[in-house]
């Protein structure tokens, strides 16, 4: 067997044993970065390290550690009932405020991992205390940011059209974006549905300290929870809920300076974060003492082992190998499927705007023989890509894990991947009949 399938077979494994072994599966990739790499591929240390992605494991402890101490002086819980109070109360509202905003910040340019790590430790701590499922809540607001991943001004809208006016191919920037705000409110729209969002119509405020127990919630009917203290069918909020204290007010500065500093000075959200966090936890210590043991030392470890093992694989060629060998695919249509499902599996691992940027010029010169529509395979290759970044292994996926508050993070952990694999699975094959087969 040659090196390359060798290294997808050795993937393969990672997941069994990852899965019936109940092993990290970030340690085991590490392992099979260091066999593979060395074995295989004929990397030293220093190669594999190179694949190491230090700058995903800085927003993952910067971003965790930051909201890891908002959540101690409780500015997250003051955040989260703002919300409430924005939507009136309407609880069922809160998940497409989620998929709204996260949508508006990268169709105005917001790198998606950037987006999700600003609104997802707020998103999940509402899911936390009021009953929503955590996977409805994360997938939307993974979703929202990908529904305005391609607008003209974005970060992906901008590579894909500019690869294609680079290339000479024909496009078109507003069906670009179009086919991916459709395709993730049509999966947001039917997600709300199956993981029961229809049932959140009706609950107000006053009904949340009873959430579904299969929500993962906290609370009970009728006690007093940290939302508030319920009489009837209204809350009353804790009076120290409701209090700006200087610690709270230095934290929401903070969030607004995060904001600031990744969408307009386009400053690096993880060293911003944790530059942020660090300065709290020197004026309020007492806030923070135990914030650093609240990073998600496993989700890092996981997400990291993980693309350190991908970076091998890309390294080694073996995604330039798969390309190839379907690029030589007499079918026309059928290479075009193909094509879709090799960006949509490599992106659940990896990063999507590099997947993008790899594979449509790999397609060139199927694209160039004229029997498939370009903007129709762009679109559905380019939605396919990003679309599967709900994935625990995508960046998208691992923030939203290592936001979860309040919830069993190894079943979370394995709905995220259940859910991101059944993506991958149709995603692709919907896009494909949609876009490519009608010959747009």
């Amino acid at each position: 067997m040659s090196a390359e399938p060798l290294s997808i077979l050795v993937l393969a494994v990672l997941f069994v044993v990852g899965t019936t072994r109940s092993v990290n599966m970030g340690a085991l990739a590490f392992a099979a970065a260091f066999g593979v790499g060395t074995l295989a591929a004929g990397l030293d240390a220093d190669g594999i390290f190179a694949g190491f992605p230090g700058d995903l494991f800085v927003v993952l402890v910067g971003v965790t550690y930051f909201f890891a101490i908002a959540r101690a002086n409780g500015t997250t819980d003051w955040l989260v009932h703002a919300g409430i109070r924005l939507v009136r109360g309407r609880i069922a509202l809160i998940p497409w405020v989620m998929f709204t905003v996260t949508g508006v910040l990268t169709a105005i340019g917001a790198v998606s991992p950037a987006a999700v790590a600003i609104v997802a430790p707020l998103a999940m701590g509402f899911a936390a205390r009021y009953g929503v499922k955590p996977l409805l809540m994360g997938a939307l607001v993974v979703h929202g940011a990908q529904a305005g991943g391609f607008s003209p001004i974005s970060i992906y809208g901008s590579t894909v059209n500019g690869i294609l006016e680079r290339e000479g191919l024909p496009g078109s920037p507003v069906a670009l974006f179009l086919a991916s705000l459709l395709a993730n409110l049509a999966i947001a729209a039917l997600l709300f549905v199956a993981l029961g969002g229809l049932r959140l119509r009706g609950r107000d405020l006053g009904d949340a300290g009873a959430p579904d127990e299969a929500a993962g919630g906290t609370g009970g009917a009728g006690g007093t929870g940290r939302a508030g203290t319920l009489t009837g069918t209204h809350a009353t909020p804790d009076a120290d809920l409701l209090r700006l204290t200087p610690a709270r007010i230095a934290t929401l500065a903070g969030l607004v300076a995060l904001v600031v500093a990744v969408l307009v000075l386009d400053l690096d959200a993880g060293l911003t974060a944790i530059t942020l966090a660090v300065l709290l936890a020197v004026v309020w210590p007492q806030d923070s003492r135990t914030a650093v043991a609240h990073i998600t030392w496993p989700t890092v470890l996981l997400i990291c082992g993980m693309l350190t093992y991908v970076s091998v694989l890309q390294e080694m060629g073996t995604i330039d190998w798969a390309g190839e060998h379907v690029g030589s695919v007499a079918i026309p249509l059928l290479a075009a499927l193909l094509f879709c499902y090799i960006g949509a599996v490599v992106s659940a691992f990896a990063s999507s705007v590099g997947i993008i940027g790899a594979l449509i010029p790999l397609a060139v010169p199927f694209l160039e023989q004229g029997e498939i529509g370009v903007v129709g395979m762009v679109a559905a290759l380019s939605v396919s890509a990003t679309v599967v970044d709900v994935s625990p292994f995508s960046t998208n996926g691992a923030l939203v894990l290592a936001a979860a508050e309040d919830t069993d993070r190894e079943r979370f952990f394995r709905q995220l991947m259940l859910y991101g694999g059944a993506v991958t699975v149709l995603a692709p094959a919907v896009l494909w009949l949609a876009l490519v087969v009608p010959g747009l």
